[in-house]
């Protein structure tokens, strides 16, 4: 990383990017699911089938490259913008993790850095724990730390609408000729317990913060790509039977729509940065070879951190920070975080609820 950095006039002097994080070899892969359910009452029985999954990928989830991607096109964007912030990179859940890479920015000299998470989201899983890792890793650096910033949620920003509807297109235009015209576009977001969204959001917004901004996502994406008939459903549940999570889920809709008479989908996965494990195992895997069970055409969006909009939207979220850019987002539901105007989280925003259960898959 770049040393003797010199800050910005606004104050910063570097760019975090935060993730889950995930192995990179086999020997990692339990000690990586045991950090993300540390004290989450996951059944052992649910490791082991989780852990099968990422030995189908030979031990690696893909995230951690993808996320080196990412930051490498920023970095050409923010030179390209005349922007000298040093890119770092740090996880939640495995290395590299968050209190070691804050420790080297520390080392680094820096001062005051934003944070980028990979997700677009409210909710706790989305955001409010984004704040707590940012909180720990500074906490574990002590005295010197450097300020941390945490980028606002960015589910509706118009660049990432763009980029998911373009996406819709193209698995659309992949599928067999004489399917395209009655597929069915499905939405998928990662689900959560139905106690966690009604907590997700400022105890006097109504709560269901994540949820509604899926739906507003998905409907901003549809309007985009010129489609009128869509669903959203939920991927990747885990945890007791017992506990409510968001439904319906995704294989379970797809046996649904075959009972209506469709032939054809394209699943788009709309809560989803990147084609990491959660994308490749459950709609890849599980999802594809539902629809090859019940003889549908089936397609899957890609996401969008692999689009050059990605990038061009990171940087011009850090330009709200360091050039008083306009805040730009096409949605009807609010976004919270870190604004121009400060942080809008409130008091008690996106509560962890008892014993909740984060899928480690």
């Amino acid at each position: 990383m770049t040393k003797n950095i010199t800050s910005t006039p606004t104050g910063f002097d570097a760019l975090l990017v935060l993730s889950f994080g995930g192995p990179e070899e086999p020997a990692h892969v339990r000690p990586f699911l045991e950090n993300v359910t540390r004290g989450r009452g996951v059944p052992p029985e649910r490791l082991d089938a989780v852990v099968e999954h990422y030995m189908h990928f030979g031990g690696v989830s893909p995230i951690n490259a993808l996320n080196r991607d990412i930051i490498a096109a920023v970095q050409s964007e923010l030179a390209s913008a005349g922007i000298e912030l040093p890119v770092y990179f740090g996880n939640r859940n495995w290395h590299p993790m968050v209190e070691d890479t804050v420790e080297q920015m520390k080392n680094d000299g820096i001062e005051r850095a934003l944070v980028f998470p990979t997700s677009a989201w409210g909710g706790y899983s989305g955001c409010r724990q984004y704040h707590e890792d940012i909180a720990r890793a500074r906490d574990s650096v002590g005295i010197g730390a450097p300020d941390l910033v945490k980028i606002r949620q960015y589910y509706d920003h118009p660049l990432m609408v763009a980029a998911f509807a373009d996406a819709i297109t193209a698995a659309l235009e992949s599928l067999p000729s004489e399917a395209r015209a009655g597929a069915r576009v499905v939405f998928t977001a990662h689900s959560i317990p139905s106690a966690a969204d009604r907590n997700a959001g400022p105890p006097d917004d109504g709560g269901h913060l994540y949820s509604r901004q899926v739906e507003e996502a998905s409907r901003l994406a549809a309007v985009a790509a010129g489609i009128e008939g869509y669903d959203l459903v939920w991927q990747s549940r885990s945890g007791p039977p017992q506990v409510p999570w968001l439904e319906p889920d995704i294989c379970d809709h797809l046996e649904s729509l075959a009972n209506k008479g469709f032939d054809a989908v394209v699943v788009c996965p709309i809560g989803f940065v990147s084609d990491h494990l959660e994308v490749v195992w459950d709609l890849d895997t599980e999802a594809e070879e539902k629809a090859k069970e019940l003889n549908m055409a089936f397609a899957r969006a890609s996401t969008p951190g692999t689009d050059d909009r990605f990038a061009d939207m990171v940087v011009e979220l850090v330009r709200e920070h360091l050039d008083d850019v306009q805040p730009r987002g096409i949605g009807s539901v609010p976004r919270y975080g870190s604004t121009l105007n400060g942080d809008r989280c409130a008091l008690r925003c996106c509560e962890q609820p008892t014993r909740p259960v984060r899928s480690p898959a």
